[in-house]
């Protein structure tokens, strides 16, 4: 008889543990439990734009924000993001003229550089230019899934669709588009990369002058999506502006 009250208690408490770690987010474990709650309110600050600039991820979040990567909860952020987006884009009247247009980042928008910053534990180290452009030139990025189906309907849906990045067009346009092209991104009406004559400027001038140039040339610009604030700041932003996670790098 006690025997059985301790295996029915046992399971009692199995079971209580076994609900609790469900309710747990899988990225939770693995990035250290408890301790990760100041990096949880790091990165809520970071992607809300209240810790700008920053250089890179700090020391004591490198695991929590590594396991926030990839342990799942970056993927399902990425596609709850792209749901709104969806859902705001059924509801714009198309006109059919060839003028409503959408934008979209390239890197860690697009396609990942998940890979690459691996090795540079998540953000944790200083950003590496010219080892990051060694890895861009492999042209080796793969798609971020949910949003190769958002470009997919966006284009579906008669949309043009810009692609806009501050990658170098003299060094790595033609890797880029074959990159992207590899990934599935087909039928876009432009890739508008950095020119030698915009170096030096800031992100935010830069693709504020390309925003400004399509809206002088007529186009509509319904939506603009990003995993960097300086994406989605200055003139032109468009109709609305849709923010991706990104708690690895910041671009000022």
């Amino acid at each position: 008889m006690v025997r059985r009250a301790r295996e029915i208690i046992a399971m009692i408490i199995f079971a209580v543990f076994s609900s609790a770690a469900a309710l747990t987010p899988p990225y939770w474990n693995r990035g250290g439990g408890a301790s990760c709650s100041h990096c949880l309110s790091w990165r809520l600050a970071a992607e809300t734009n209240n810790v700008e600039p920053w250089r890179t991820v700090p020391a004591h979040c490198c695991s929590c924000v590594g396991a926030y990567i990839t342990g799942g909860q970056y993927q399902h952020d990425l596609r709850f993001v792209v749901e709104q987006i969806l859902s705001y884009a059924d509801e714009i009247p198309v006109a059919g003229d060839g003028l409503d247009a959408w934008i979209l980042d390239v890197d860690d928008t697009c396609i990942s550089n998940v890979d690459y910053y691996k090795s540079k534990r998540y953000g944790c180290e200083p950003y590496d230019p010219a080892a990051f452009r060694s890895w861009a030139m492999e042209g080796e990025c793969p798609a971020i899934q949910s949003v190769a189906e958002l470009f997919a309907k966006l284009i579906e849906g008669g949309f043009k669709v810009f692609l806009v990045t501050g990658r170098d067009e003299e060094n790595l346009g033609q890797v880029t588009s074959e990159n992207l092209h590899r990934e599935g991104f087909v039928g876009y009406e432009r890739l508008i990369l950095r020119s030698a004559a915009e170096k030096g400027r800031s992100a935010v001038e830069f693709k504020t002058e390309v925003r400004r140039r399509l809206v002088e040339q007529g186009y509509r610009i319904w939506g603009n999506v990003g995993d960097q604030w300086s994406d989605l700041r200055g003139a032109f932003v468009g109709n609305r502006t849709f923010k991706l996670p990104n708690p690895m790098y910041f671009v000022p």
